[in-house]
Protein backbone atom coordinates (compact mmCIF):
# COMPACT_ATOMS: atom_id res chain seq x y z
CA UNK A 1 0.00 0.00 0.00
CA UNK A 2 1.27 3.49 -0.89
CA UNK A 3 2.05 5.82 1.98
CA UNK A 4 2.08 8.89 -0.29
CA UNK A 5 -0.13 9.43 -3.35
CA UNK A 6 0.21 12.50 -5.53
CA UNK A 7 -2.10 12.83 -8.54
CA UNK A 8 -2.00 15.77 -10.98
CA UNK A 9 -0.42 18.21 -8.53
CA UNK A 10 -0.31 21.80 -9.79
CA UNK A 11 1.35 24.75 -8.06
CA UNK A 12 1.50 28.34 -9.27
CA UNK A 13 2.70 31.64 -7.87
CA UNK A 14 0.56 34.35 -9.40
CA UNK A 15 0.39 33.68 -13.12
CA UNK A 16 3.54 31.54 -13.08
CA UNK A 17 3.04 27.75 -12.92
CA UNK A 18 5.98 25.94 -11.29
CA UNK A 19 4.53 22.43 -10.90
CA UNK A 20 2.33 21.17 -13.73
CA UNK A 21 0.49 17.90 -13.36
CA UNK A 22 2.94 15.91 -11.21
CA UNK A 23 1.92 12.40 -10.14
CA UNK A 24 3.80 9.77 -8.11
CA UNK A 25 3.46 7.33 -5.21
CA UNK A 26 5.81 6.29 -2.41
CA UNK A 27 5.39 2.91 -0.75
CA UNK A 28 6.22 2.02 2.84
CA UNK A 29 9.98 1.52 3.23
CA UNK A 30 10.64 2.84 -0.27
CA UNK A 31 12.89 5.68 -1.45
CA UNK A 32 11.78 7.86 -4.35
CA UNK A 33 14.22 10.44 -5.70
CA UNK A 34 13.04 13.60 -7.43
CA UNK A 35 15.89 14.81 -9.65
CA UNK A 36 16.26 17.80 -11.89
CA UNK A 37 17.87 21.19 -12.11
CA UNK A 38 17.08 24.40 -10.24
CA UNK A 39 13.64 25.66 -11.22
CA UNK A 40 12.39 22.20 -12.18
CA UNK A 41 9.80 22.25 -9.37
CA UNK A 42 11.18 19.40 -7.27
CA UNK A 43 11.60 21.37 -4.02
CA UNK A 44 8.19 23.04 -4.39
CA UNK A 45 6.66 19.59 -4.86
CA UNK A 46 8.34 18.31 -1.69
CA UNK A 47 7.32 21.36 0.36
CA UNK A 48 3.72 20.97 -0.73
CA UNK A 49 3.66 17.57 1.00
CA UNK A 50 4.22 19.30 4.35
CA UNK A 51 2.15 22.42 3.77
CA UNK A 52 5.15 24.71 3.27
CA UNK A 53 4.63 25.55 -0.40
CA UNK A 54 5.06 29.25 0.27
CA UNK A 55 3.10 32.44 0.67
CA UNK A 56 0.80 33.19 -2.24
CA UNK A 57 0.98 29.67 -3.67
CA UNK A 58 -2.04 28.33 -5.52
CA UNK A 59 -2.18 24.56 -5.03
CA UNK A 60 -4.55 22.10 -6.65
CA UNK A 61 -4.49 18.33 -7.13
CA UNK A 62 -6.78 15.51 -8.21
CA UNK A 63 -5.31 13.66 -5.25
CA UNK A 64 -2.82 14.52 -2.50
CA UNK A 65 -2.82 11.96 0.30
CA UNK A 66 -0.58 10.76 3.13
CA UNK A 67 -1.50 7.41 4.69
CA UNK A 68 -5.01 7.79 3.27
CA UNK A 69 -5.47 11.33 4.67
CA UNK A 70 -6.55 14.01 2.19
CA UNK A 71 -3.91 16.74 2.53
CA UNK A 72 -5.86 19.23 0.43
CA UNK A 73 -8.34 19.64 3.30
CA UNK A 74 -5.76 20.42 5.97
CA UNK A 75 -5.54 23.80 7.68
CA UNK A 76 -2.44 25.06 9.50
CA UNK A 77 -3.31 23.30 12.77
CA UNK A 78 -3.58 19.99 10.94
CA UNK A 79 -0.27 20.59 9.14
CA UNK A 80 1.45 21.29 12.46
CA UNK A 81 0.24 17.95 13.80
CA UNK A 82 1.62 16.20 10.71
CA UNK A 83 4.95 18.00 10.33
CA UNK A 84 7.64 16.57 12.56
CA UNK A 85 5.34 13.91 14.02
CA UNK A 86 4.68 11.82 10.92
CA UNK A 87 6.72 13.58 8.22
CA UNK A 88 10.30 14.68 8.93
CA UNK A 89 11.96 17.32 6.76
CA UNK A 90 15.74 17.62 6.22
CA UNK A 91 16.80 20.79 4.41
CA UNK A 92 20.02 21.34 2.46
CA UNK A 93 21.78 23.96 4.56
CA UNK A 94 21.91 22.84 8.17
CA UNK A 95 23.64 26.04 9.31
CA UNK A 96 20.65 28.06 8.08
CA UNK A 97 18.03 25.51 9.17
CA UNK A 98 19.28 25.23 12.77
CA UNK A 99 18.73 28.16 15.12
CA UNK A 100 22.22 29.72 15.52
CA UNK A 101 21.39 30.90 19.06
CA UNK A 102 20.01 27.59 20.33
CA UNK A 103 21.97 24.52 21.35
CA UNK A 104 21.56 21.50 19.11
CA UNK A 105 19.99 19.42 21.88
CA UNK A 106 17.31 22.06 22.49
CA UNK A 107 16.48 22.06 18.77
CA UNK A 108 15.79 18.32 18.86
CA UNK A 109 14.02 18.53 22.20
CA UNK A 110 11.53 21.04 20.77
CA UNK A 111 10.20 18.36 18.41
CA UNK A 112 9.86 15.91 21.30
CA UNK A 113 8.02 18.49 23.40
CA UNK A 114 5.56 19.20 20.59
CA UNK A 115 4.85 15.63 19.50
CA UNK A 116 5.50 13.26 22.43
CA UNK A 117 4.46 12.86 26.07
CA UNK A 118 8.02 12.27 27.30
CA UNK A 119 9.13 13.88 30.55
CA UNK A 120 12.04 16.35 30.67
CA UNK A 121 14.58 13.73 31.69
CA UNK A 122 13.23 11.28 29.11
CA UNK A 123 13.51 13.96 26.40
CA UNK A 124 17.15 14.65 27.25
CA UNK A 125 17.95 10.93 27.14
CA UNK A 126 16.13 10.64 23.82
CA UNK A 127 18.14 13.56 22.37
CA UNK A 128 21.40 11.78 23.19
CA UNK A 129 20.03 8.56 21.73
CA UNK A 130 18.95 10.30 18.50
CA UNK A 131 22.31 12.01 18.01
CA UNK A 132 24.12 8.71 18.60
CA UNK A 133 21.81 6.96 16.10
CA UNK A 134 22.62 9.70 13.57
CA UNK A 135 26.31 8.88 13.93
CA UNK A 136 27.27 11.93 15.99
CA UNK A 137 30.30 11.14 18.21
CA UNK A 138 30.13 12.26 21.85
CA UNK A 139 26.39 12.94 21.55
CA UNK A 140 26.07 14.26 25.10
CA UNK A 141 28.76 16.87 24.45
CA UNK A 142 27.39 17.81 21.00
CA UNK A 143 23.87 18.30 22.37
CA UNK A 144 25.20 21.19 24.44
CA UNK A 145 26.91 22.93 21.52
CA UNK A 146 25.68 25.63 19.13
CA UNK A 147 25.43 24.85 15.39
CA UNK A 148 28.52 26.91 14.47
CA UNK A 149 30.60 24.77 16.84
CA UNK A 150 29.89 21.67 14.72
CA UNK A 151 31.39 20.70 11.36
CA UNK A 152 29.19 20.67 8.27
CA UNK A 153 28.76 16.90 8.46
CA UNK A 154 27.85 16.96 12.16
CA UNK A 155 25.33 19.77 11.57
CA UNK A 156 23.67 17.74 8.83
CA UNK A 157 23.49 14.69 11.11
CA UNK A 158 21.97 16.82 13.88
CA UNK A 159 19.36 18.06 11.40
CA UNK A 160 18.57 14.45 10.45
CA UNK A 161 18.28 13.59 14.15
CA UNK A 162 15.77 16.45 14.51
CA UNK A 163 13.74 15.12 11.59
CA UNK A 164 13.70 11.63 13.15
CA UNK A 165 12.89 12.75 16.68
CA UNK A 166 9.19 11.84 16.65
CA UNK A 167 9.74 8.62 14.65
CA UNK A 168 8.04 9.78 11.40
CA UNK A 169 6.88 7.35 8.74
CA UNK A 170 8.17 9.60 5.92
CA UNK A 171 11.42 11.57 5.76
CA UNK A 172 11.85 14.22 3.07
CA UNK A 173 15.51 15.11 2.42
CA UNK A 174 16.04 18.16 0.17
CA UNK A 175 19.59 18.14 -1.27
CA UNK A 176 20.95 16.58 1.95
CA UNK A 177 24.52 16.10 0.68
CA UNK A 178 25.14 19.15 -1.52
CA UNK A 179 28.49 20.86 -0.76
CA UNK A 180 29.54 18.15 1.73
CA UNK A 181 32.97 16.58 1.53
CA UNK A 182 32.94 13.22 -0.21
CA UNK A 183 33.54 11.13 2.93
CA UNK A 184 30.93 13.08 4.92
CA UNK A 185 28.52 12.71 1.99
CA UNK A 186 29.05 8.95 2.11
CA UNK A 187 28.31 8.91 5.84
CA UNK A 188 25.08 10.89 5.38
CA UNK A 189 24.00 8.56 2.56
CA UNK A 190 24.67 5.54 4.78
CA UNK A 191 22.57 7.15 7.49
CA UNK A 192 19.67 7.77 5.09
CA UNK A 193 19.97 4.18 3.83
CA UNK A 194 19.72 3.02 7.44
CA UNK A 195 16.54 5.05 7.89
CA UNK A 196 15.02 3.28 4.89
CA UNK A 197 16.16 -0.11 6.22
CA UNK A 198 14.15 0.60 9.38
CA UNK A 199 10.98 0.65 7.25
CA UNK A 200 10.59 4.39 6.87
CA UNK A 201 9.82 5.94 3.49
CA UNK A 202 12.15 8.49 1.91
CA UNK A 203 11.62 11.27 -0.60
CA UNK A 204 15.05 12.52 -1.65
CA UNK A 205 15.43 15.71 -3.68
CA UNK A 206 18.71 16.01 -5.56
CA UNK A 207 20.41 17.12 -8.76
CA UNK A 208 23.20 14.56 -8.20
CA UNK A 209 22.30 11.39 -10.09
CA UNK A 210 25.22 9.43 -8.61
CA UNK A 211 23.91 10.14 -5.11
CA UNK A 212 20.39 8.96 -5.90
CA UNK A 213 21.74 5.85 -7.65
CA UNK A 214 23.20 4.83 -4.30
CA UNK A 215 20.00 5.39 -2.34
CA UNK A 216 16.79 5.39 -4.38
CA UNK A 217 14.52 2.53 -5.41
CA UNK A 218 12.79 4.68 -8.00
CA UNK A 219 13.61 7.97 -9.73
CA UNK A 220 11.34 10.69 -11.11
CA UNK A 221 13.10 13.20 -13.39
CA UNK A 222 11.59 16.71 -13.38
CA UNK A 223 11.99 19.50 -15.90
CA UNK A 224 10.04 22.77 -16.05
CA UNK A 225 7.52 21.55 -13.47
CA UNK A 226 6.78 18.25 -15.23
CA UNK A 227 7.97 14.69 -14.56
CA UNK A 228 9.47 13.71 -17.91
CA UNK A 229 10.54 10.20 -16.86
CA UNK A 230 9.85 7.92 -13.91
CA UNK A 231 10.69 4.34 -13.02
CA UNK A 232 13.07 1.97 -11.22
CA UNK A 233 16.46 3.57 -10.58
CA UNK A 234 18.41 0.98 -12.56
CA UNK A 235 16.23 1.44 -15.63
CA UNK A 236 16.02 5.25 -15.56
CA UNK A 237 19.75 5.76 -14.99
CA UNK A 238 20.92 2.73 -16.96
CA UNK A 239 18.59 2.96 -19.95
CA UNK A 240 17.05 6.45 -19.90
CA UNK A 241 14.18 6.96 -22.32
CA UNK A 242 13.92 10.75 -22.27
CA UNK A 243 16.53 12.94 -23.97
CA UNK A 244 16.68 15.26 -20.92
CA UNK A 245 17.65 12.36 -18.63
CA UNK A 246 20.29 11.31 -21.15
CA UNK A 247 21.60 14.89 -21.23
CA UNK A 248 21.89 14.99 -17.42
CA UNK A 249 23.78 11.70 -17.41
CA UNK A 250 26.18 12.83 -20.14
CA UNK A 251 26.95 16.01 -18.18
CA UNK A 252 28.31 14.19 -15.11
CA UNK A 253 32.12 14.63 -14.95
CA UNK A 254 34.12 11.50 -14.24
CA UNK A 255 37.21 9.57 -15.28
CA UNK A 256 35.69 8.37 -18.54
CA UNK A 257 34.66 11.92 -19.61
CA UNK A 258 38.20 13.33 -19.54
CA UNK A 259 39.08 14.97 -22.83
CA UNK A 260 35.47 15.24 -23.98
CA UNK A 261 32.89 18.05 -23.83
CA UNK A 262 30.25 17.62 -21.15
CA UNK A 263 27.67 20.07 -22.49
CA UNK A 264 25.71 19.59 -25.68
CA UNK A 265 26.70 23.01 -26.90
CA UNK A 266 29.38 25.30 -25.64
CA UNK A 267 30.82 28.71 -26.32
CA UNK A 268 33.43 29.14 -29.01
CA UNK A 269 36.02 31.38 -27.38
CA UNK A 270 38.03 33.97 -29.30
CA UNK A 271 41.67 34.52 -28.31
CA UNK A 272 42.11 37.14 -25.61
CA UNK A 273 45.90 37.18 -25.76
CA UNK A 274 48.70 35.22 -27.43
CA UNK A 275 48.98 31.75 -25.96
CA UNK A 276 51.80 31.43 -23.45
CA UNK A 277 54.38 28.73 -23.90
CA UNK A 278 53.08 25.56 -22.30
CA UNK A 279 55.33 24.07 -19.67
CA UNK A 280 56.79 27.27 -18.15
CA UNK A 281 56.55 27.23 -14.35
CA UNK A 282 54.30 30.11 -13.28
CA UNK A 283 53.93 29.31 -9.56
CA UNK A 284 56.36 27.46 -7.32
CA UNK A 285 55.70 26.83 -3.61
CA UNK A 286 58.41 25.32 -1.41
CA UNK A 287 57.90 24.14 2.18
CA UNK A 288 54.98 26.47 2.85
CA UNK A 289 53.57 26.53 6.38
CA UNK A 290 50.93 28.62 8.13
CA UNK A 291 49.48 28.57 11.66
CA UNK A 292 46.53 30.37 13.20
CA UNK A 293 46.45 30.87 16.97
CA UNK A 294 49.31 28.44 17.35
CA UNK A 295 47.51 25.69 15.43
CA UNK A 296 49.07 24.64 12.11
CA UNK A 297 46.73 24.98 9.13
CA UNK A 298 49.30 24.16 6.44
CA UNK A 299 52.56 22.30 6.95
CA UNK A 300 55.46 21.86 4.52
CA UNK A 301 53.35 22.18 1.34
CA UNK A 302 55.25 22.25 -1.96
CA UNK A 303 53.99 22.27 -5.55
CA UNK A 304 54.65 23.69 -9.01
CA UNK A 305 52.05 24.96 -11.47
CA UNK A 306 52.88 25.33 -15.14
CA UNK A 307 51.31 27.39 -17.89
CA UNK A 308 48.25 25.79 -19.54
CA UNK A 309 48.10 23.21 -16.71
CA UNK A 310 45.36 22.51 -14.19
CA UNK A 311 46.47 21.40 -10.74
CA UNK A 312 43.70 20.12 -8.47
CA UNK A 313 43.75 20.25 -4.67
CA UNK A 314 41.38 17.88 -2.89
CA UNK A 315 40.68 17.01 0.72
CA UNK A 316 38.02 17.41 3.38
CA UNK A 317 37.11 20.61 5.20
CA UNK A 318 40.01 21.61 7.44
CA UNK A 319 42.57 19.84 5.26
CA UNK A 320 44.31 23.10 4.35
CA UNK A 321 43.01 23.52 0.78
CA UNK A 322 41.67 27.03 1.23
CA UNK A 323 44.67 28.28 3.22
CA UNK A 324 46.95 26.95 0.49
CA UNK A 325 44.85 28.75 -2.12
CA UNK A 326 44.94 32.02 -0.16
CA UNK A 327 48.73 31.80 0.14
CA UNK A 328 48.98 31.18 -3.62
CA UNK A 329 46.77 34.25 -4.14
CA UNK A 330 48.91 36.39 -1.88
CA UNK A 331 45.96 37.05 0.42
CA UNK A 332 47.61 35.19 3.32
CA UNK A 333 51.31 35.39 4.09
CA UNK A 334 53.06 32.09 4.78
CA UNK A 335 54.91 31.74 8.08
CA UNK A 336 57.50 29.45 6.56
CA UNK A 337 58.61 28.51 3.06
CA UNK A 338 58.50 30.50 -0.17
CA UNK A 339 56.10 31.17 -3.03
CA UNK A 340 57.35 32.45 -6.40
CA UNK A 341 55.39 33.67 -9.41
CA UNK A 342 57.41 33.67 -12.64
CA UNK A 343 60.50 33.13 -10.50
CA UNK A 344 59.93 36.28 -8.40
CA UNK A 345 59.12 36.22 -4.69
CA UNK A 346 55.34 36.59 -4.30
CA UNK A 347 54.31 39.49 -2.06
CA UNK A 348 51.08 41.45 -1.86
CA UNK A 349 53.02 44.66 -2.60
CA UNK A 350 54.14 43.49 -6.05
CA UNK A 351 51.38 45.14 -8.10
CA UNK A 352 52.54 43.68 -11.41
CA UNK A 353 52.35 40.13 -10.08
CA UNK A 354 49.07 40.94 -8.29
CA UNK A 355 47.36 41.30 -11.67
CA UNK A 356 48.88 38.03 -12.85
CA UNK A 357 47.09 35.87 -10.23
CA UNK A 358 43.28 36.06 -10.14
CA UNK A 359 40.45 34.10 -8.50
CA UNK A 360 37.00 32.68 -9.28
CA UNK A 361 34.97 32.06 -6.13
CA UNK A 362 32.31 29.44 -5.40
CA UNK A 363 29.52 32.01 -5.01
CA UNK A 364 29.81 34.83 -7.57
CA UNK A 365 26.68 36.52 -6.23
CA UNK A 366 28.47 37.12 -2.93
CA UNK A 367 31.59 38.28 -4.80
CA UNK A 368 29.77 40.96 -6.83
CA UNK A 369 28.40 44.32 -5.69
CA UNK A 370 24.65 43.77 -6.32
CA UNK A 371 24.31 47.43 -7.34
CA UNK A 372 26.83 47.09 -10.19
CA UNK A 373 25.89 46.21 -13.73
CA UNK A 374 28.03 43.66 -15.58
CA UNK A 375 29.53 46.60 -17.48
CA UNK A 376 30.67 48.23 -14.23
CA UNK A 377 31.97 44.93 -12.78
CA UNK A 378 34.17 44.42 -15.85
CA UNK A 379 35.11 48.10 -16.23
CA UNK A 380 36.42 48.15 -12.66
CA UNK A 381 38.60 45.08 -13.33
CA UNK A 382 39.82 46.54 -16.63
CA UNK A 383 40.69 49.84 -14.97
CA UNK A 384 42.85 48.01 -12.43
CA UNK A 385 44.45 46.14 -15.34
CA UNK A 386 45.41 49.48 -16.92
CA UNK A 387 43.07 49.33 -19.93
CA UNK A 388 42.36 52.89 -21.21
CA UNK A 389 38.84 54.19 -20.51
CA UNK A 390 37.98 54.48 -24.20
CA UNK A 391 38.84 50.82 -24.79
CA UNK A 392 37.05 49.30 -21.78
CA UNK A 393 33.58 48.72 -23.24
CA UNK A 394 35.02 47.07 -26.35
CA UNK A 395 37.27 44.88 -24.21
CA UNK A 396 34.36 44.03 -21.88
CA UNK A 397 32.37 42.75 -24.87
CA UNK A 398 35.39 40.69 -25.98
CA UNK A 399 35.61 39.15 -22.51
CA UNK A 400 31.88 38.35 -22.48
CA UNK A 401 32.18 36.69 -25.89
CA UNK A 402 35.16 34.73 -24.59
CA UNK A 403 32.91 33.22 -21.89
CA UNK A 404 29.91 32.63 -24.15
CA UNK A 405 27.89 35.76 -23.32
CA UNK A 406 27.12 38.88 -25.34
CA UNK A 407 26.94 42.66 -25.21
CA UNK A 408 23.28 42.42 -24.17
CA UNK A 409 24.43 41.27 -20.73
CA UNK A 410 26.37 44.46 -19.99
CA UNK A 411 23.35 46.32 -18.63
CA UNK A 412 22.24 43.52 -16.30
CA UNK A 413 22.90 43.31 -12.58
CA UNK A 414 23.95 40.06 -10.84
CA UNK A 415 20.44 39.25 -9.59
CA UNK A 416 19.14 39.33 -13.18
CA UNK A 417 21.61 36.66 -14.26
CA UNK A 418 21.30 32.89 -13.84
CA UNK A 419 23.82 31.05 -11.68
CA UNK A 420 25.72 29.89 -14.75
CA UNK A 421 25.75 33.38 -16.27
CA UNK A 422 27.06 34.87 -13.02
CA UNK A 423 29.89 32.35 -12.94
CA UNK A 424 30.73 33.19 -16.56
CA UNK A 425 30.92 36.89 -15.65
CA UNK A 426 33.16 35.97 -12.70
CA UNK A 427 35.49 34.14 -15.09
CA UNK A 428 35.42 37.11 -17.49
CA UNK A 429 36.36 39.44 -14.61
CA UNK A 430 39.25 37.16 -13.62
CA UNK A 431 40.49 37.19 -17.23
CA UNK A 432 40.41 41.01 -17.50
CA UNK A 433 44.08 41.52 -16.46
CA UNK A 434 45.17 38.66 -18.76
CA UNK A 435 46.54 36.62 -15.83
CA UNK A 436 48.89 33.67 -15.92
CA UNK A 437 47.07 31.94 -13.06
CA UNK A 438 43.47 31.70 -11.93
CA UNK A 439 42.70 30.12 -8.57
CA UNK A 440 39.31 28.38 -8.85
CA UNK A 441 37.83 27.89 -5.37
CA UNK A 442 34.94 25.39 -5.67
CA UNK A 443 33.72 27.25 -8.81
CA UNK A 444 31.07 24.68 -9.82
CA UNK A 445 29.98 23.09 -6.52
CA UNK A 446 26.79 25.18 -6.29
CA UNK A 447 25.75 24.66 -9.93
CA UNK A 448 23.30 22.22 -11.49
CA UNK A 449 24.90 19.40 -13.42
CA UNK A 450 24.24 20.80 -16.92
CA UNK A 451 25.33 24.34 -15.94
CA UNK A 452 28.38 22.80 -14.24
CA UNK A 453 29.13 21.01 -17.51
CA UNK A 454 28.99 24.28 -19.45
CA UNK A 455 31.33 26.03 -17.00
CA UNK A 456 33.82 23.15 -17.02
CA UNK A 457 33.82 23.16 -20.83
CA UNK A 458 34.29 26.92 -20.73
CA UNK A 459 37.30 26.66 -18.40
CA UNK A 460 38.94 24.21 -20.79
CA UNK A 461 38.15 26.41 -23.81
CA UNK A 462 39.62 29.49 -22.14
CA UNK A 463 42.76 27.60 -21.11
CA UNK A 464 43.20 26.29 -24.63
CA UNK A 465 42.99 29.80 -26.05
CA UNK A 466 44.97 31.76 -23.47
CA UNK A 467 47.36 29.30 -21.84
CA UNK A 468 46.18 30.31 -18.38
CA UNK A 469 46.99 27.91 -15.53
CA UNK A 470 44.36 26.87 -12.99
CA UNK A 471 44.81 26.00 -9.34
CA UNK A 472 41.53 24.15 -8.88
CA UNK A 473 40.14 23.60 -5.36
CA UNK A 474 37.28 21.10 -5.10
CA UNK A 475 35.72 18.40 -2.94
CA UNK A 476 34.22 16.73 -6.05
CA UNK A 477 36.63 14.06 -7.23
CA UNK A 478 34.67 13.49 -10.44
CA UNK A 479 35.12 17.13 -11.43
CA UNK A 480 38.83 17.02 -10.56
CA UNK A 481 39.35 13.78 -12.51
CA UNK A 482 37.64 15.28 -15.56
CA UNK A 483 39.39 18.68 -15.55
CA UNK A 484 42.77 18.40 -13.86
CA UNK A 485 46.15 17.24 -15.14
CA UNK A 486 47.69 16.67 -11.70
CA UNK A 487 46.30 16.55 -8.18
CA UNK A 488 47.44 17.19 -4.60
CA UNK A 489 45.62 15.27 -1.86
CA UNK A 490 45.66 17.16 1.45
CA UNK A 491 44.91 15.97 4.97
CA UNK A 492 45.48 17.81 8.23
CA UNK A 493 47.42 20.56 6.46
CA UNK A 494 49.84 18.25 4.66
CA UNK A 495 50.09 16.89 1.12
CA UNK A 496 49.77 13.12 1.56
CA UNK A 497 49.83 12.21 -2.13
CA UNK A 498 50.39 13.92 -5.46
CA UNK A 499 50.80 13.01 -9.10
CA UNK A 500 48.95 12.71 -12.42
CA UNK A 501 45.24 12.70 -11.67
CA UNK A 502 44.59 9.38 -13.41
CA UNK A 503 47.35 7.60 -11.51
CA UNK A 504 46.42 9.01 -8.11
CA UNK A 505 42.72 8.18 -8.44
CA UNK A 506 43.11 4.79 -10.16
CA UNK A 507 46.04 3.55 -8.05
CA UNK A 508 45.95 5.54 -4.79
CA UNK A 509 48.91 4.83 -2.54
CA UNK A 510 47.95 6.63 0.67
CA UNK A 511 45.19 5.18 2.91
CA UNK A 512 43.44 8.57 3.03
CA UNK A 513 43.35 8.83 -0.77
CA UNK A 514 41.96 5.31 -0.92
CA UNK A 515 39.25 6.35 1.54
CA UNK A 516 38.32 9.40 -0.57
CA UNK A 517 38.16 7.41 -3.81
CA UNK A 518 36.09 4.64 -2.20
CA UNK A 519 33.58 7.18 -0.87
CA UNK A 520 32.72 8.65 -4.28
CA UNK A 521 29.16 7.67 -5.35
CA UNK A 522 29.14 6.18 -8.83
CA UNK A 523 26.60 5.45 -11.51
CA UNK A 524 26.50 1.82 -12.58
CA UNK A 525 25.68 3.06 -16.08
CA UNK A 526 28.95 4.97 -16.20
Amino acid sequence: MSLVKVDDLRVAFGATPVVRGVSFEIGAGECLALVGESGSGKSVTARTLVGLTGEGAQVSAAGLAFDGQDLTRLRERGWRRLRGARIGFVLQDALVSLDPLRKVGKEIEEVLTAHTALSGSERKARVTELLAAAGVPEPGLRAGQLPHELSGGLRQRALIATALAADPELVIADEPTTALDVTIQAQVLDLLAGIKAQGRSLLVISHDLAVVARLADRVAVMKDGVIVEQGPTGRVLGQPAHHYTRRLLRAIPAEHTKGTRLSETGPRPVPAAPRRAAGDVVVRAEGVGKSFGGRPAVQDVSFTLRAAETLGIVGESGSGKTTTARIALGLTAADTGTVEVHGRPWTRKDRALRRDVQIVYQDPLAAFDPRYTVAKVLAEALAVAGVPRGRRRERAVELLELVGLGAEHLARRPLRLSGGQRQRVAIARALAPEPSVIVCDEPVSALDVSVQAQVLDLLEDVQRETGVAYLFISHDLGVVHHLCDRVLVMKDGRVVEEGPVGTVFREPAHPYTKELVAAVPRLAAA
